[in-house]
């Protein structure tokens, strides 16, 4: 999957998903006050820290978030309601995403130099369990955005790839049974 953050003429950043099935999504970002994009963060964040279940690996699977729009390509007949399932299936990873971006994004945008303290602190809220990162992945996450906030800075536009591997699995239908039925 492509994603191109790029600055919009209202100042903020409108981010252009080209998903591997040939759907096209423009995704609106609300970040005018910030000079790195708070959706960037969260995909170099989720990249770096192998987040399946997060923002972009949800998208990358089918997830359509409310604010965003279709802007070219076929989804599929089912789209709406796969997406439904995904993101309720992924609510847990999407909100342990946003506080992960969040420190990230804030670690690079003020120079903050508490992010693994901050990050122990905000994964508390969703797991007992230590936090599954090393200081030093979390620190080449920052030092990832860091560098793409240059290149943001400098031109207004940054592509950006996102692997086939961080694609969130699609959760199974309900009822649906699997294996086959027992003969009389």
């Amino acid at each position: 999957m492509l994603i191109t953050f790029a600055r919009a003429l209202s100042g903020s950043t409108l981010a252009t998903i080209r998903r591997g099935d040939g759907v096209v999504l423009e995704l609106p970002g609300y970040d005018r006050k910030y000079r790195v994009p708070h959706d960037l963060a969260h995909a170099v964040t989720e990249r770096e820290l192998g987040l399946a279940g997060g923002v972009f690996g949800s998208i990358a699977a089918g997830g359509v978030f409310d604010n965003m729009r279709v802007v070219s390509g076929h989804p599929r007949h089912d789209a709406a309601e796969r997406s439904k399932r995904l993101l309720a299936a992924n609510k847990q990873s999407l909100g342990a995403a946003e506080i992960l971006a969040g420190v990230v994004h804030d670690a690079v945008e003020h120079d903050e130099t508490a992010t693994m303290e901050r990050l122990r602190r905000g994964w508390g809220v969703f797991s007992t369990e230590p936090l599954p990162w090393s200081g030093v992945q979390v620190a080449a996450a920052v030092a990832a955005l860091a560098e793409l906030a240059v290149e943001f800075e400098a031109t207004g536009k940054v592509a950006f790839t996102w692997p086939d591997r961080l694609t969130s699995p699609m959760p199974a239908m309900a009822g649906t049974r699997r294996g086959r039925r027992g003969r009389l």
